[in-house]
């Protein structure tokens, strides 16, 4: 027997690697001679770099960049085997998890770090970048990240603007005749999982910006401030387009990729796939295996489960998926490829006990365990 475990990780208990060693464990405990590949997944978010890493190879970097508050921090990216690809995630340098709560001011966070991080890798002699953009603490439409590369982001008086989506609404003028020469010669996918423009009620300040401190008055004064960028951007850069789907993502910076650095918004687990050989191994399984720490009437939005089905059924593949718990709508996942899912959580628990990996990496096993139970029943009928 052949099958190919490809999990998103269950965020806050286990990587996705610990899910598809667990999905391992449970099969060899039914089929102690089945084949079982084990491939990283993420759709953009945490986990996007160790999924490329260890589905392509490659190895970790480290370099000091700016936090999203202004403070020193040293953050990690990828470089892999070509050691001209660079694989990173906006987080590491300007996540929302790197700022406590009761610091979250997207008028003042910066994605400065990002762009810090990008030339790091430029010094390293990449010139591929892949760019996981979900997660951002951040608001302030990449001009964090562009200062950073070279550009000026400049005011009425021709000073630099400073940090922070309340910055755009003092941009007057945009050049980029001190930017960074390698940059030309470098290539950009930023991988995002949302659809978002750039500014209104779907944008990113009116959708994302609560969840990392924003009032309604400071929503409103940054979708304004968007606005203003987009437009004095089109003055510069004619091919920016603040419509484009996923600009809004990470507060704007897919913006800034595709206005500024022509990169390309792209689903993250549609990278994944391209990037790895997961379609390769997924033509000859007798299963597919999938799964979240979530599986809901959202799964269908361009999550990593799905996509893993879809390519499972270009090749006829039967698919399952597991998952920590299910939701509302779930169903829908039968119609997008999913042929049958299974949640993990075996008694009443609370939250806490359920999320310890331990916990997880055990009621994974066992499920999976009694799966293949079935699973050996039926091919013996």
């Amino acid at each position: 027997m052949k099958v190919v475990a490809a999990i998103d990780s269950f965020k806050g208990s286990m990587s996705s690697v610990k899910a598809g060693e667990a999905v391992k464990a449970g099969i060899r405990r039914v089929y102690p001679d089945a084949q079982v590949k084990v491939f990283p997944l993420a759709d953009g978010g945490e986990g996007t770099v160790e999924a490329l890493i260890q589905g392509m190879g490659g190895r970790m970097v480290s370099c000091p960049v700016t936090g999203p508050l202004g403070e020193l921090l040293e953050c990690e990216y990828g470089i892999l085997e070509d050691n001209k690809t660079a694989v990173m995630e906006m987080a590491a340098a300007a996540g929302l998890v790197l700022v406590p709560e009761e610091k979250r001011n997207p008028l003042l966070s910066t994605t400065y770090g990002v762009g810090e991080m990008i030339r790091d890798g430029i010094e390293k002699g990449c010139r591929k970048f892949i760019v996981g953009i979900g997660g951002s603490a951040t608001n302030d439409g990449g001009i964090g990240m562009l200062h950073a590369l070279g550009f000026s982001i400049l005011d009425k008086e021709g000073k630099q603007v400073g940090f922070g989506g309340g910055e755009l609404e003092k941009i007057f003028r945009i050049h980029a005749g001190d930017v960074i020469p390698e940059l030309a010669d470098c290539t950009f996918r930023a991988a995002c999982d949302v659809r978002n423009p750039l500014c209104g009620p779907k944008g990113a300040s009116a959708v994302y910006g609560p969840q990392k401190g924003a009032t309604p008055e400071m929503v409103e004064r940054m979708d304004k401030g968007l606005k203003h960028f987009a437009r004095v951007a089109k003055e510069g850069f004619p091919e920016a387009d603040d419509f484009c789907p996923g600009a809004g993502a990470a507060g704007g910076l897919g913006f800034a990729f595709q206005a500024f650095l022509n990169g390309t918004l792209e689903s993250g687990v549609k990278i994944i796939l391209e990037e790895t050989d997961l379609a390769e191994n997924i033509k000859d399984a007798d299963y597919v295996i999938t799964g979240e720490g979530r599986l809901d009437g959202q799964t269908m939005q361009g999550k990593a489960p799905v996509g893993v089905a879809e390519l499972a059924k270009q090749y006829g593949r039967p698919v399952l998926a597991f998952s920590g718990s299910v939701g509302a709508e779930t169903e829908l996942c039968n119609n997008a490829g999913i042929d049958a899912f299974f949640p993990i959580i075996r008694s009443a628990v609370s939250l806490e006990e359920a999320m310890k990996e331990e916990n997880a990496v055990r009621n994974m096993t066992d499920t999976v365990e009694q799966v293949f139970r079935l699973i050996k029943i039926h091919t013996c009928l």
